[in-house]
C-alpha cells in the first residue's frame, strides 16, 4: 500500500495519493486543493495514473484544482461527491467567496469535471485494486463524507475536515452544524477500532485510539 500526503495551497489542504500497487500503477485521489501542479507533478513524478478522484466536502480549499487535475489526464476520471455538495464542485468560484477572484487570476481550470458521481452512506467505490467505504458525516457541510480503505487488516479514514489530530472541523460556516458533527462522530466514528489510521484534510495523521483519550471534543462524548 502507497499513501502519499501532499500539504497544498494557503490552508495546507492535505491532498492524499492512494495506490495499491505504488509507483508505476493506478492510483486514486482525495480531495485536490487549488494547487493542481504539485499534485499533476507528483502522479508524474510517481509514475501513476489517476483513476479516480474523491471528495470529502466541497470546499474551495478541498475541490479548487478537481477541474485543472482531471482535465489534465488523458482519459475520463469519474470524480466523486456527497450531492448535498456538488453545486461547491460545479461552480468552485461562484460559491467560494472572496477566493473565486483568486481562482480565475492563478489560471485554474473551472470547467466541471465530465464524470460527478454522487455518494450515499455506506457507498464502496472501487478504483486502483482499493475499495473505498463512504461515511456521510455531515456537520463541517452538509455533504461532508469520511472515506474508509480496508487493505490487509489495516483500517485508513481519509477524514477531511470532520477529524483532525486534537480537534474537529469548524461549524460556523453556511450548512455546518456543531450538532451534526458530533451526531456523526458519536455514531459513525467514534465506534470505530482504536488502530484505525486517521488522515485528515489538514494537519498531522494520527490514530482513533489516540483521538478516544487525547481529543476534547471526543472527550466530550464520552463523558
Amino acid at each position: 500500500m502507497f499513501i502519499k500526503g501532499l500539504p497544498l495551497w494557503i490552508a495546507q489542504t492535505n491532498a492524499w495519493i492512494a495506490s495499491a500497487s505504488g509507483p508505476g500503477g493506478e492510483c486514486v485521489l482525495v480531495d485536490a486543493p487549488p494547487d493542481p501542479s504539485a499534485i499533476l507533478e507528483q502522479l508524474a513524478e510517481d509514475g501513476l495514473r489517476l483513476v479516480a478522484l474523491l471528495n470529502t466536502h466541497g470546499h474551495v480549499d478541498h475541490v479548487g484544482g478537481v477541474g485543472t487535475v482531471v482535465h489534465a489526464q488523458d482519459h475520463d476520471v469519474p470524480v466523486h461527491i456527497h450531492d448535498d455538495d456538488r453545486h461547491m464542485l460545479l461552480d468552485p468560484a461562484g460559491t467560494s467567496g472572496g477566493f473565486g477572484q483568486y481562482l480565475a487570476a492563478e489560471g485554474l481550470d473551472l470547467r466541471p469535471p465530465e464524470l460527478v458521481l454522487g455518494l450515499d452512506d455506506g457507498q464502496q467505490v472501487s478504483g486502483a485494486g482499493m475499495t473505498f467505504t463512504a461515511i456521510h458525516t455531515p456537520g463541517h457541510t452538509k455533504g461532508s463524507v469520511c472515506f474508509l480503505l480496508e487493505v490487509e487488516g489495516e483500517r485508513v479514514l481519509f477524514s477531511g475536515d470532520h477529524l483532525f489530530a486534537g480537534s474537529i472541523g469548524r461549524t460556523d460556516l453556511p450548512g455546518g452544524s456543531h450538532e451534526q458533527l458530533m451526531a456523526s462522530m458519536a455514531e459513525k466514528i467514534l465506534p470505530m477500532p482504536d488502530d484505525t489510521h486517521v488522515l485528515p484534510g489538514h494537519g498531522p495523521v494520527t490514530t482513533i485510539g489516540r483521538e478516544r483519550v487525547a481529543n476534547p471534543f471526543l472527550l466530550e462524548l464520552q463523558a
